[in-house]
C-alpha cells in the first residue's frame, strides 16, 4: 500500500504561485507514475501532470502547459507541482496519487486517472481574480 499526503494549497491572486507538495509512504518503490489531478465544483476531475518516476518524463494539460512544472525528490519520496501564473480557473481540489501496478513499456499518459491506486485527501487551491 502506498499513503500519499498533499500540502501547499492556499489562495492567491491571479498571477501568483503555490507549490503543491506529496509526500509517499509504504511500499513507495512499487511507484511508476505519479499524478496531480484536479476537480472544481460541477467539473470533472482533470489530470493536469505526471511523472514517471523511473525516468523523469513528464507530462501536463494543454490548459497548464508552461505554467505548471512537475518535478519529484526520490530521497525524500516527494512530488512537487509548482503553479505559477495562477489563473481563478486554476481554482480546485487538488489531488496528487500514484500508479504502482506494471507499466512495463507503456507511458505514464496511458494511465487513466481510474488506474492510480493511491489518492491523497487533496488540497484545495483558489485563486481569486
Amino acid at each position: 500500500q502506498v499513503q500519499l499526503v498533499e500540502s501547499g494549497g492556499g489562495s492567491v491572486q491571479a498571477g501568483g504561485s503555490l507549490r503543491l507538495s506529496c509526500a509517499a509512504s509504504g511500499y513507495t518503490y512499487s511507484i511508476n507514475c505519479m499524478g496531480w489531478f484536479r476537480q472544481a465544483p460541477g467539473k470533472e476531475r482533470e489530470g493536469v501532470a505526471t511523472i514517471y518516476t523511473g525516468g523523469g518524463s513528464t507530462y501536463y494539460a494543454d490548459s497548464v502547459k508552461g505554467r505548471f512544472t512537475i518535478s519529484q525528490d526520490k530521497a525524500k519520496n516527494t512530488v512537487y507541482l509548482q503553479m505559477n501564473s495562477l489563473k481563478p480557473e486554476d481554482s480546485a481540489m487538488y489531488y496528487c496519487a500514484a500508479y504502482n501496478r506494471f507499466l512495463g513499456s507503456r507511458a505514464c499518459t496511458v494511465v487513466t486517472d481510474s488506474d492510480y491506486n493511491s489518492w491523497g485527501q487533496g488540497t484545495q487551491v483558489t485563486v481569486s481574480s
